[in-house]
Formats: structure tokens, C-alpha cells, sequence
């Protein structure tokens, strides 16, 4: 490349250093006789050609000439005898081959790069429209026995597995196995664990893609990929096809934006097409997961595509146990260790977030040098994840201190003597990474499905107990009690917007039920 550019720039800087002049300059030049010398450079296309004549002064100019024959005969007239080059023959494989070569092999380095890029062979850009789709064929190594906390989901799933295993006897009966089956639930709460532990009960293969696979830059590159997944689980049936987070590409329909005819809305067509077309009892059983089932699209809502809706929910406290003693197998615990306890203070933890916290807690004992888990490891991670890391290196005054002891201490006397919530469990004054000066912990009794109003108001006293206590202690407030106000803030207006707790504005929702705005859905509310 450096080469090429001296060989494109040095003939035009050299080019510049010559200067251009007129035939009758030349004449007064050769008149006065300051022409020493001169050069005639005869060009391809003859007789054109250009003259450089050399001055007195070392000044050389240069004059183009359409005839030069006639010019050579005219600078003879005046006693100069020109130097004349000889024309270079034309060099056909220079100006005709060569850069024809050149952009041959720019093309093949450029789609080599951009093969590398994309894989690393044609093949790859060949399947640009394939399906993504992992294929595991079931060979049981993840059953219906590896998933715990989740019992009435599970007993709901296992028609799904009988039939996969024995369809004859539910097609005597005219009996028609659902479609579809759409898993709901919070994030990590073991959607995808069912669904392979499904296809791993039955021993059928499994199909697995997530939604976003489905959608590219290019229109109609989704809907390929729809129906190759679709193709390719007919040629496996009976078989299972997974479909994680599909609000990615099952989105309500009718954004404007983009028309109809977007690629997402192009993709979604496809699939509700590829629902309807296999038949009863092809044995394909498509099931799908998501945490955002309200902005999906009524169409594969409707029965004859999802026809069964699960919703998977966090585990109560003997689902959580459950979760705990499957993951700690591996794990060497210590005798003081008591996973119902644990089990108890995780109130709302998914089964990935109690995974995570065993994880945590080893990770603990190992930084302590022991081969075993303590229950100290536990309540060490269980702060780490919920709280942050505890900040014992952080310089606090006595007066910090002091301030911190009394609101924490606000927080537990509430605890202690109103009836409806729950003990304490555990204070501290250490400052964790997440920005609190301490925190008082609570030992929930039970999992409620529930609360009373006097349950919530008793919620907002304790929330409200640390600045109360800072008050009457130091007759002063601080800034520490802003999380505990934006608690009660919040508990309050649930109370009064969404529950119809309020005497005054009475039993009434002001409370718009979408928490987020979905373009999709009507963006206009009235307020």
C-alpha cells in the first residue's frame, strides 16, 4: 500500500515543480537566447507530446504540444538540437491485466474477511435464513425429579410427558393434546428447567431458541427461520420446541410504526402460521416462555395455538427448602447449617436467586480457607446479595455511629411490640455497598397471600420508626431515613390507588394497571 501511494503522489509532487508556459513565452525565450537545452517527450498518441526546455537561469518549463515533429524542426531554427526520447511501447499486461487482477483479488480478500467474520465459512452466509436452534435429544439427564419448589406446575406438565410417551391413548378417546403451552413467571423462577426437563421425562428431542433469534436486519430472514424451525421439527416428531422469552418476537401487533409489514410483525405471522399448519397429532409441542405475558399478542394467546397457560410462581418457604437441599448436595455443609431457617429468611427468592445464594456462601467459606459451609457463610452471602458488601473498612464517627444505633433501634423496637409483623431477625450498623448506614432484618413467620390494612399500616410505622427514633433522641432528622420513606410512600399509595383502603375517596382503582408503557398499546391515558 505504501508503495502504491508513493507511486500515485511522487509523480504529481515532481509534476508541480515544473513550470508551465505558452508557445509564444517560448518564442521570446529562444529570441533573447536563454534556452541552454531541450527535451521532447513524445506521448502514446502521437504526434502529441510535451517540450521541457532548460533556461539560463537553470529554470526549467514545460510546454504540451500537439505536433512533435514541427516543434523539433522549430527549436532547430534557432541553433537548439532538441533531445527527443523515444516512445515506450505499450505494456498491455500494465494497463489492461494488471488492474483487472487487482480488483480480482480486493474482491476475494474482502469476502474473506467477511466470511471470517460471520463464521468463518460460505456455508454460513448460505444459512443466513436456517433456524438458530439448538436440537438435545432427550436422554434424561434433567427429569421432572430435578426440579424442585415447583409441584403443581410440574403435576400440570405431566400430561404433556404421558402423552409424548404414549399418544395412542389419548387419540382413542378423541382427546387433543394441547399445542402450545406458555410458562409465565418472574425471571429465574424455572421456566426453562421445566421445559427441558419435560423433553428429559419423555426422552424426545428438544428444540431450544430464544426469541431474539428470530428477528434481523433483513425482512423475511425471521420467517425463514420460522419455517426451517418448524420444517426440521417435523422431520423429529415427536419432539419439543422451545421458544424463551417470546415477547421478543410475539409482540401485540398494531404499533404504528413501521406499517404492517415489519420484519418483527413479518415473523410473528409466520409462527401463528406454522402453529396452525401442524396437525393434531403430529407430536410437535411447542412451548414458550416469558415474564411479560401482557404484551403478547391476543392471536397466540387464543386456543388451537397456546392453549395452556402456566404460570410458574416464586416458591413458598417449603418450595424454597425444596430448591435449598437440591442445590447444597454438592456443597459440604456444617451441622449448624438449617436450610428451613434459610428457607424462611428468602422470603420472594426465586430458584435462581437461592442457587446464587448457596453459591455466594461457598464462595465465602473458600475466601475462609474451610472445605465446609457455616451457617455464618450463609447470612454473610444472603447480605452480600441483598444488601451489598458490608463496608467494615469505611472510617464512620462515633456520632455517624451513635445515629445509626438509635434509627435501627427505631426500626426493631416496632418489630418487637406490633402484633402484625414479623421479628427481628438480625441488626447491624456496618455500612453496605448499596449505600444504607445499617439495617434491621425481619424473620418472616410465613409466606401470606395477603395483607390486612392494619398489617400495612403497622408495614409504614416500622418504615417510619428509624426517623421517628432519630427525632426524639438527637431532636434532629437526617438523610438516612429516605429509603424508608419511599417505602411507606409506596405502601401508602398502594393502599389508597390500587387497594381502596382510603375512607374518603372510598373503595375505588386510580391506579393505571400497566406498570410500563408498551408502544403497541393505546400510549394516551386519561389522568
Amino acid at each position: 500500500m505504501l508503495v502504491l501511494l508513493a507511486l500515485l503522489v511522487v509523480p504529481s509532487f515532481m509534476d508541480n515543480n515544473r513550470i508551465e508556459y505558452t508557445r509564444g513565452e517560448l518564442m521570446n525565450d529562444l529570441e533573447a537566447g536563454r534556452v541552454v537545452s531541450a527535451d521532447i517527450t513524445p506521448s502514446r498518441q502521437t504526434p502529441t507530446g510535451e517540450v521541457t526546455v532548460t533556461l539560463e537561469s537553470g529554470l526549467e518549463k514545460t510546454l504540451y504540444v500537439t505536433d512533435v515533429s514541427e516543434i523539433e524542426q522549430f527549436l532547430i531554427s534557432f541553433n537548439i538540437d532538441p533531445n527527443v526520447e523515444k516512445v515506450q511501447e505499450e505494456n498491455w499486461f500494465l494497463t489492461s491485466i494488471l488492474p483487472m487482477l487487482v480488483s480480482v483479488v480486493v474482491l476475494i480478500v474482502f469476502f474473506t474477511m467477511m466470511n471470517g467474520q460471520n463464521g468463518g465459512s460460505n456455508a454460513k452466509m448460505m444459512n443466513f435464513g436456517k433456524s438458530r436452534a439448538k436440537l438435545s435429544v432427550g436422554d434424561g439427564t434433567i427429569t421432572l425429579k430435578d426440579v424442585a419448589g415447583l409441584q403443581e406446575e410440574k403435576e400440570e406438565l405431566e400430561e404433556i410427558v404421558e402423552f409424548l410417551k404414549d399418544p395412542a391413548k389419548f387419540t382413542k378417546v378423541g382427546a387433543r393434546i394441547p399445542k402450545g403451552v406458555l410458562l409465565e413467571g418472574a425471571p429465574g423462577t424455572g421456566k426453562t428447567l421445566l421445559a427441558k426437563a419435560i423433553a428429559g421425562e419423555a426422552g424426545v428431542p428438544f428444540f431450544s431458541i430464544s426469541g431474539s433469534d428470530f428477528v434481523e436486519m433483513f425482512v423475511g430472514v425471521g420467517a425463514s427461520r420460522v419455517r426451517d424451525l418448524f420444517e426440521e421439527a417435523k422431520h423429529h416428531a415427536p419432539c419439543i420446541v422451545f421458544i424463551d422469552e417470546i415477547d421478543a418476537v410475539a409482540r401485540r401487533r398494531g404499533t404504528g410504526m413501521g406499517g404492517g409489514h415489519d420484519e418483527r410483525e413479518q415473523t410473528l405471522n409466520q409462527l401463528l402460521v406454522e402453529m396452525d399448519g401442524f396437525g393434531v397429532n403430529e407430536g410437535i409441542i411447542v412451548l414458550a416462555a416469558t415474564n411479560r405475558v401482557d404484551i403478547l399478542d391476543p392471536a397466540i394467546l387464543r386456543p388451537g395455538r397456546f392453549d395452556r397457560k402456566i404460570t410458574v410462581n416464586r416458591p413458598d418457604v417449603a418450595g424454597r427448602e425444596e430448591i435449598l437441599r437440591v442445590h447444597a448436595k454438592n456443597k459440604p455443609l456444617a451441622e449448624d447449617v438449617d436450610l428451613k431457617k434459610v428457607a424462611q429468611t428468602t422470603a420472594g427468592f426465586t430458584g435462581a436467586d437461592l442457587e446464587n445464594l448457596l453459591n455466594e456462601a461457598s464462595i465465602v467459606a473458600a475466601k475462609e480457607n474451610r472445605t465446609y459451609i457455616i451457617q455464618k457463610d450463609i447470612e454473610k452471602a444472603f447480605i452480600k446479595v441483598g444488601l451489598g458488601v458490608e463496608k467494615k473498612s469505611r472510617v464512620i464517627s462515633d456520632k455517624e455511629k451513635r445515629i445509626t444505633a438509635f434509627h435501627e433501634a427505631g426500626h426493631a423496637i416496632l418489630f418487637h411490640v406490633l402484633p402484625d409483623v414479623d421479628p427481628v431477625h438480625m441488626i447491624s450498623i456496618i455500612p453496605t455497598g448499596l449505600g444504607a448506614a445499617g439495617y434491621t432484618m425481619p424473620l418472616p413467620e410465613k409466606d401470606e397471600m395477603f395483607l390486612t390494612k392494619s398489617h400495612m399500616l403497622q408495614d409504614i410505622m416500622v418504615s417510619l420508626g428509624g426517623r421517628i427514633a432519630e427525632e426524639i433522641v438527637f431532636n434532629d432528622i437526617t438523610t438516612g431515613a429516605s429509603n424508608d420513606i419511599q417505602k411507606a410512600t409506596k405502601t401508602a399509595r398502594n393502599m389508597v390507588t390500587r387497594y381502596g383502603m382510603s375512607e374518603k375517596l372510598g373503595v375505588i382503582n386510580y391506579e393505571n394497571d400497566e406498570d410500563e408503557v408498551f408502544i403497541g398499546r393505546d400510549l394516551a391515558h386519561a389522568k
